[in-house]
């Protein structure tokens, strides 16, 4: 992890979603940078699938708990938790979406910002 005094709110975020899905084994974790994009509504989507509705929780338990150590928030809304094929968290400049896989394939939400800096990180 970078040296947080350098790193905006955003990129403080990102890096605890990140490691929150990590920590919980999430798949296909990608982290798409909107922060050039004119018209995106935030600054990261970050991305990953789950197996099953009980690893989606898990993933998206570990994310939020992560992020609250280090910043001492919460998503400011979350949505998908009765379904759990879809569970997004919103962190308004970071957004989180963790998919089952045939979800994730039918949304393709990476390419929807083909004009984004997209980072696979496993």
């Amino acid at each position: 992890m970078k040296n947080n005094k350098s790193l905006s709110e955003s990129d403080i975020i990102r890096d605890f979603v990140v490691k929150g899905m990590e920590d919980k084994k999430g798949e296909n974790i990608v982290v798409i940078n909107l922060k050039n994009i004119k018209s995106a509504v935030s600054d990261y989507f970050i991305i990953c699938t789950g197996t099953s509705g009980q690893h989606i929780d898990a993933i998206t338990a570990s994310v939020e708990d992560e992020v609250f150590k280090a910043i001492k928030e919460w998503p400011r809304h979350n949505e998908g938790r009765d379904v759990k094929e879809w569970i997004l968290l919103d962190y308004i400049n970071v957004v989180v979406h963790v998919f089952t896989k045939d979800i994730r394939t039918f949304y393709g939400l990476e390419q929807l910002w083909g004009d984004a800096e997209i980072k696979q990180i496993n």
